[in-house]
C-alpha cells in the first residue's frame, strides 16, 4: 500500500477496484488499487486520458461506487453507505472545486459561497461571518455582492474554492482547477490552494494533466492502466 507519509491516515483504500460497461464489454479503470493519504496532505494524480483519475477521485469525493474494495475517509468506509446517508456525510466532509467552476449566474458571490450552509444549523448572522470569512481568505472580500459574470475567470475559480471550503470539509477535491484559466490566474489559484494546505491544514487531493499545475502539490501520483505509482519524492516540500 502506497503511504505519502507519516501521519494520521485521512483516506485509507484497500483493494479497489472500478470498472465501466460498453454494450456488452467490460471496461477496467481501476484495479487492485489500494492508497493511504495522511491528512494535511495535498497531492496530484496526473495520468493520460481514461487512466481513471477523475473516477478515483470521484469514488474517493463519494459520487462514484466502486465494485469491489474499501474506501475509508476520516474512519468511514464509504462503501458502506447507503445513497441518503452518502450524500449527509458528502456534504459534512467534502469540498468540490471543479474546472468550470460551477457558480451559479444568478447569484453573488456571497450567495454562491453561502449555498452549503443554507440548509444547516446556522443563523443567519453566523452564516454571514462564515462566508465573509472565506471569501477574505481567498481574497475577495470586497467582491461578495459581485455576480460570476462580473468576476475574471480567475476570480470565480476563486469564489468555488471559498464555497468548497465554506463547511471546513475534511477533504477538498479538485478536478482540472486550473484548466480553463490562464497562466497567471492559474498560479494564482495554486497558490492559493498551497496556502490552504500549508496554513490551514487542508488536505486536498488533485486531479491535473498539467505538470506546472502538480508542482504546487507535496507529492505526486501517476494513474496507468489503472495502477497507481508515486512519481519523484523531490516534489515534496519541506
Amino acid at each position: 500500500m502506497n503511504s505519502l507519509k507519516n501521519g494520521n491516515p485521512v483516506v485509507e483504500i484497500a483493494n479497489l477496484y472500478k470498472s465501466y460497461w460498453r454494450g456488452n464489454q467490460r471496461i477496467p479503470v481501476l484495479e487492485d488499487l489500494s492508497l493511504t493519504i495522511p491528512e494535511g496532505e495535498f497531492i496530484a494524480l496526473m495520468g493520460p486520458s481514461g487512466s481513471g483519475k477523475t473516477t478515483l477521485l470521484n469514488l474517493i469525493a463519494g459520487i462514484d461506487q466502486a465494485d469491489q474494495g474499501a474506501i475509508k475517509v476520516a474512519g468511514t468506509d464509504i462503501t458502506r453507505l447507503g445513497e441518503t446517508e452518502l450524500a449527509a456525510w458528502r456534504s459534512r466532509h467534502i469540498g468540490f472545486v471543479f474546472q468550470f467552476y460551477n457558480l451559479l449566474p444568478v447569484l453573488t458571490a456571497y450567495e454562491n459561497v453561502e449555498l452549503p450552509l443554507l440548509l444547516s444549523a446556522l443563523s443567519r448572522k453566523a452564516r454571514r461571518q462564515h462566508v465573509e470569512t472565506a471569501l477574505r481568505v481567498v481574497g475577495l472580500a470586497d467582491r461578495l455582492d459581485h455576480y460570476p459574470q462580473q468576476l475574471s475567470g480567475g476570480q470565480q475559480q476563486r469564489v468555488a474554492i471559498a464555497r468548497a471550503i465554506i463547511t471546513d470539509p475534511t477533504i477538498v477535491v479538485a478536478d482540472e482547477p486550473t484548466g480553463d484559466l490562464d497562466k497567471v490566474s492559474a498560479q494564482e489559484v495554486l497558490q492559493l490552494m498551497e496556502g490552504l494546505n500549508r496554513e490551514f491544514g487542508k488536505t486536498i487531493i488533485m486531479v491535473t494533466h498539467d505538470p506546472r499545475a502538480a508542482k504546487a502539490a507535496r507529492l505526486q501520483f501517476f494513474l496507468d492502466k489503472g495502477m497507481l505509482n508515486p512519481q519523484s519524492e523531490a516534489v515534496m516540500s519541506s
